[in-house]
């Protein structure tokens, strides 16, 4: 259908889709004695979808472990968010421009034919 950077661009914008909702759910449990923070291993992860392979969600290590056992750091998240907001933008701005290019083609380039 489209070329393979379109492929990979849906598989990207998909990573980031999922990464949103755990950064979300780790913000939704802020405040849940004992939740441990999760998140994805962006890099390797994208490998595995162009493998054909689901995403794994893992605790993250390193963190602050608060008194009540959550390791939840809100700056480290609402950073996360900004980024995947970010990332997805641009993501996004690269398939409306293939599309584009797309149309113009099927429409004869644009030359009002």
């Amino acid at each position: 259908m489209l070329d393979p950077l379109s492929q990979h661009l849906s598989q990207y914008m998909s990573l980031l889709s999922i990464r949103q909702g755990v950064v979300s759910s780790n913000i939704a449990n802020a405040d849940t004695p004992g939740y441990k923070t999760k998140d994805i291993d962006f890099e390797s992860e994208l490998q595995n979808a162009a493998n054909g392979m689901e995403p794994v969600v893992g605790e993250v290590q390193g963190l602050t472990l608060k008194n009540d056992g959550n390791n939840v750091d809100l700056d480290r998240e609402a950073r996360l968010l900004a980024e995947n907001a970010l990332h997805f933008s641009i993501a996004g701005n690269l398939v409306r421009s293939q599309l584009k290019s797309l149309k113009m083609a099927i429409e004869g380039g644009g030359s009002g034919a």
